[in-house]
């Protein structure tokens, strides 16, 4: 009998089973999460959606943080009490899935609210507003300052709900997905800012930010700060930085609770900023929630000094009476760049014996290089009092979508005066003409410069000025002007093309310096009236 039986073909290969990352996880969690903000008819962009994502994250962070010291606690026989009480931690209420709809935006955004127990309380974010410690600088003070900027901003809270349960699914304890989170977020900070980058303020590329801060190079034990640090860049950049130093538990110690310091007004960039510096490891980010530019030059002493400052300060704001009145009397301008440069000329440590004087690192915009009037003089006590040995001037378009003006970063440090200054020109590489939001400037273009820094030469990007060649003093040899605007010396002849828009901003800006000093002169002059009078 015939075998009919049918022979098998070849085998199907198994389908390879996919791991997903701890990265590709994370990402698909937040892009469900803007996905379904994005139906929310309370929602209006992703300037609406990253604060939404954020201080959601926020609390459980902190209530992952807080069991895990909890458990701690418990193993070493001790007490453990947490800042935020019940019924408001994140174990109580957002894992709580009946919680939801009207319910769950009643918990969330009313002063008084009903649960299910049938008793009245404090509704969540009033509670967190409320929070307040003993000595005003906890835990508790920092979660009621960061909730006193918050809002929800969510209508449907059926879809509160889905991202709420979305969140739940990050694992704050573990440090691989922690890793992975914290370069996630500060991409959405990048979207976020390219975005909706305001007038006046605008955020650092990451490769200037961590060229500036190579530069300075902040050692274990020395205290950094960023007087408007925004979401926290610089801040997060000096911490990665220290951290590679930080091996012994003295070190740890030094690096969590002495060497991060920041300041933001604002109560949106602060909160962004506390996050940025959570997700990078810092336990306790020390923010202070107030304007930098607050407390009298006069009264900041030794002990509010600083070994390094980073910034990126605000320009072309203007601020109230009150706060110029913190200034000496020639030195008060409504231009924001030149009080934060007396800021922090104030704020790095002085040079002694047994000491080095602190060092700084800031950008600054092109007018605040040629301004006269009150820049000058502010400029004046920065060459006379301060070694400023080295203007980096970037390329156009660096900070592009922010803004058009070219901008400097000036290196300078406490103790001796300026002799002479190094001028070192950053030029975009050939291909790209000119840097833009599409072509931005990438780390390996600063590798030039770092190789020169410590052997410094004269070449075609590099030149050094003698201070006399900077100081213009009229024939009675009153000050007119310090210029810090020095041009390429070996680019003489070339022609230089501007773009129409960075044409019409500079000229601009060269406008609003005149009315300033026509300002300035005209307060003089009332002030000389009044004075004979």
């Amino acid at each position: 009998m015939a075998n009919t039986k049918k022979e098998k073909g070849p085998k199907k290969a198994a389908k390879p089973v996919v791991i997903e990352t701890p990265a590709q996880r994370l990402s698909g969690i937040i892009k469900t999460c803007r996905n379904i903000m994005r139906k929310d008819k309370g929602m209006n962009g992703d300037g609406d959606r990253l604060p939404m994502l954020t201080w959601i994250m926020f609390l459980k962070f902190l209530d992952d943080n807080e069991n895990l010291q909890e458990v701690n606690a418990q193993l070493e026989g001790k007490k453990y009490k947490s800042a935020i009480a019940e019924p408001y931690r994140w174990r109580d209420w957002a894992k709580d899935k009946n919680l939801t709809g009207d319910d769950l935006l009643a918990f969330v955004n009313n002063e008084k609210i009903k649960l299910a127990d049938g008793k009245e309380r404090t509704g969540l974010f009033y509670y967190l507003r409320a929070l307040q410690s003993e000595t005003g600088a906890e835990r508790k003070d920092v979660i009621a300052t960061v909730f006193k900027g918050v809002t929800n901003r969510m209508i449907n809270g059926y879809l509160l709900r889905d991202i709420i349960n979305k969140i739940d699914e990050i694992h704050f304890t573990s440090n691989e997905e922690l890793n992975s989170l914290s370069h996630l977020y500060e991409s959405i900070l990048k979207e976020m800012r390219d975005a909706s980058g305001d007038a006046g303020e605008f955020y650092t590329p990451r490769p200037v930010v961590r060229f500036m801060v190579e530069m300075l190079d902040p050692k274990i034990g020395e205290t950094v700060l960023d007087p408007a640090c925004g979401t926290g860049g610089f801040l997060v950049e000096a911490f990665e930085h220290l951290k590679k130093q930080a091996k012994t538990v003295e070190h740890k110690k030094l690096l969590q609770e002495q060497s991060i310091i920041g300041g933001e007004a604002k109560p949106l960039p602060y909160l962004l900023s506390q996050m940025n510096l959570l997700l990078h490891g810092l336990n306790y980010p020390n923010i202070d929630s107030g304007n930098s530019l607050r407390v009298p030059l006069k009264d900041i002493g030794d002990n509010q000094r600083v070994d390094i400052v980073l910034a990126n300060p605000p320009f072309g704001g203007e601020e109230e009476k009150g706060i110029l009145n913190n200034f000496p009397d020639d030195k008060q301008t409504t231009e924001t760049a030149l009080l934060f440069l007396q800021l922090i000329m104030r704020k790095l440590k002085r040079k002694k014996p047994t000491q080095d004087g602190g060092r700084a690192a800031i950008v600054v915009p092109h007018g605040t290089l040629f301004a006269p009037g009150i820049a000058a003089r502010v400029k004046k006590q920065l060459i006379e009092d301060f070694n400023l040995h080295t203007i980096v001037r970037l390329g156009e378009g660096i900070f592009a979508p922010y803004t058009i003006i070219p901008c400097n970063l000036l290196f300078f440090e406490q103790g001796e005066p300026t002799k002479h200054i190094w001028y070192y020109e950053l030029l975009p590489p050939s291909d790209k003409k000119k840097y833009s939001k599409t072509k931005p400037i990438q780390f390996e273009e600063f590798d030039e410069i770092k190789k020169w820094w410590n052997k410094r030469k004269e070449n075609d990007n590099a030149w050094k000025v003698k201070i006399a060649d900077i100081i213009q003093n009229d024939e009675n040899g009153k000050l007119i002007n310090v210029n810090l605007d020095i041009k390429n010396p070996n680019r003489k002849g070339e022609f230089e093309y501007i773009e129409p828009t960075a044409l019409v901003s500079s000229i601009m800006d060269k406008e609003k310096r005149v009315m300033q000093l026509m300002k300035e002169i005209e307060n003089t002059i009332k002030l000389t009236v009044n004075n004979e009078a």
